[in-house]
């Protein structure tokens, strides 16, 4: 169930997100995330990098992820979780956009504001438990 499997990830400012290469070998990487319901365990979270990025490219290839909590340098605070990614667009997209620039607020905006002098894309992932 999606509510057990998420629950340690409430209360957290960061996971740890393991992406796979195409060897199969681990790639760990923390990021801030975003989850929904904003409130109660959490069912599914949202994360964004650029769309050129490495784990924007191993999402693309092998949708299979690991998640923990962990500190701002990838501590892990807790144990993996399996779950799958998807790089969404859209109104889902821009929904998990608002939830990071909620959560984030005023770090968020203000590396956004930065971003726009940037060539490089977002994009957001949404996150399930396998």
């Amino acid at each position: 169930m999606a509510e057990t499997r998420f629950a340690s990830l409430q209360g957290q400012k960061y996971i740890n997100l393991e992406t796979f290469r195409k060897n199969a070998q681990g790639v760990r990487t923390p990021v801030w995330f975003a989850r929904e319901p904003e409130q109660g365990p959490p069912e599914k979270l949202y994360a964004y990098s650029t769309a050129d990025s490495g784990k924007a490219k191993r999402i693309r290839n092998n949708p299979r992820v690991r998640v923990a909590p962990c500190t701002a340098s990838g501590k892990l605070l807790g144990e993996w979780i399996d779950a799958v990614a998807e790089i969404v667009m859209g109104a889902e997209a821009e929904h998990g956009m608002k939830l990071l620039n909620k959560k984030y607020f005023p770090w968020r905006q203000i590396l956004g504001f930065f971003s726009l002098f940037s060539r490089h894309k977002r994009v957001v992932f949404l996150i399930r438990p396998a």
